[in-house]
């Protein structure tokens, strides 16, 4: 009897430090640069891609840090020059997710901006309870701020949907055009969840085992694709390489759990706001929509109740839908471009 209490003992100690570990709040890491990139906005801190990362991009590439706050450093790739183009991504993806949509961009024409939000990438990590919509909406503000820029056009999807546009909410007359992908602008007046992985991984321990012990998101992506191989191993690689290596993952789960799931949720005040200045919007914008995504596929109609005035296509993509139908985006960026240039 006092062999199984001993045994029961020792199993139970596991158990509690296996889920204190697994429900840490996780360590800020702040990566460092070698070398410069001169701007006309200022001097900012380059960064070296490893192997796996510059082989997705070419040499004409600047890829370079700017920090926004004490440690909190946000990873920038930009191409071209010429009219601004901010290119903000989602969840758990990086501004990498953009980079098929420049080929088919006039870079001598465009300048494109693509940050990374702290926690994924290249960008520092931070704790799991840091990651709050209004501080991602402030950091990517900051970046525009710090850039000096005077106007641009937009795009975005999934939470790169609400932490753009909030970031530039807080800048109102920066924007001066749209390309909308697959995203959310408006608060939830009803309490629901996104999705049935949104509403199991939002309970403590369980959302850990599932997404940081049993399973690699980035590995399962592809189910949310109209075509599974566009998420390649080197695509799930470029992706969740820069996480693991810095000894800090805790962003997918927690961006996950950022979602709003009814008007309770921490992060709706920040949505209201979102929604807000979207209906203040009188610019060119275009939707370019996933209806294969089983997340978001079916949200289209309520971005077309946002922009009434705008040109929507409807693609057989997935939800990363930029790895799949990059020429469709890259048109509807162009598109826009044209008219605001007019």
């Amino acid at each position: 009897m006092k062999t199984f209490s001993r045994i029961f003992i020792a199993i139970t100690i596991a158990l509690v430090v296996f889920v204190i570990y697994i429900t840490r709040d996780g360590d800020t890491y702040t990566p460092s640069g070698d070398g410069e990139v001169v701007l006309d906005s200022g001097t900012y801190e380059a960064f070296s891609l490893p192997d796996y990362a510059a082989a997705m991009v070419n040499s004409n590439y600047k890829s370079y840090f700017i920090e926004v706050e004490p440690g909190i450093k946000v990873h920038i790739l930009e191409a071209g020059e010429g009219f601004p183009v901010f290119l903000m991504h989602g969840n758990p993806t990086s501004g990498f997710l953009y980079r098929k949509i420049v080929k088919g961009l006039p870079l001598d024409k465009v300048r494109v901006i693509m940050p990374t939000s702290p926690g994924l990438g290249f960008s520092s990590k931070i704790p799991a309870s840091e990651h709050k919509l209004e501080n991602h909406i402030r950091w990517i503000n900051a970046v525009l701020n710090k850039l000096e820029l005077k106007e641009l056009i937009y795009a975005g999807q999934d939470w790169g949907g609400p932490i753009g546009m909030g970031a530039l909410s807080l800048s109102p007359d920066l924007l001066k055009g749209a390309v909308v992908m697959n995203t959310g602008f408006n608060a939830p007046t009803l309490s629901i969840d996104l999705s049935p992985a949104h509403a199991t991984v939002k309970t403590p321990i369980v959302g850990e085992l599932i997404v940081e012990v049993f399973f690699s998101m980035f590995d399962q992506l592809g189910n949310v694709q109209g075509d599974p191989e566009s998420w390649t191993p080197e695509v799930a690689e470029l992706y969740g390489k820069p996480l693991f290596d810095n000894g800090n993952a805790k962003a997918p789960l927690a961006m996950m759990r950022m979602v709003t799931d009814g008007p309770s949720h921490p992060s709706t005040p920040s949505m209201i706001k979102i929604e807000n200045y979207v209906k203040t919007l009188d610019i060119p914008v275009e939707i370019v929509w996933g209806m294969s995504d089983p997340i978001l596929g079916k949200a289209l109609s309520r971005m077309e109740e946002n922009f009434p005035k705008a040109q929507v296509t409807q693609t057989d993509a997935g939800h990363f839908l930029q790895e799949e139908v990059p020429d469709e985006i890259a048109e509807a960026l162009i598109r826009v471009l044209n008219q605001v240039k007019e």
